[in-house]
């Protein structure tokens, strides 16, 4: 694994590359996949991106859990939680090293 992240920044610099936006417009691009994306969540829906994955957020109840350390209980409150579940070509892909 390499200590390399996929930031913003490297998103709207392969669109402005690929597509041949301005920078300036690219970055907004990126920037409105991204919140149209987030508000599709934070309302609850599911979003799914073709041969890459779904993401969505799910309702966890409340449970009582333990510190590992002193063995002391705790509650552990509801909460909503994002998923994200790769889709079989992403898999594949990932499994296959990311080779084309």
């Amino acid at each position: 694994m390499s200590d390399k992240t996929l930031t913003r920044m490297d998103l709207s610099e392969a669109v402005f590359r690929e597509v041949g936006l301005s920078r300036n417009e690219s970055a907004q691009l990126v920037e409105s996949v991204l919140q149209h994306m987030s508000d599709a969540l934070v309302r609850g829906e599911q979003v799914k991106v073709s041969s890459f994955g779904t993401f969505s957020v799910r309702d966890k109840a409340a449970r009582i859990g333990r510190n590992p350390k002193t063995g002391e209980e705790v509650p552990i409150h509801p909460r909503r939680v994002l998923t994200f579940r790769p889709s079989h070509l992403m898999k594949e892909r990932v499994a296959a090293g990311n080779r084309k």
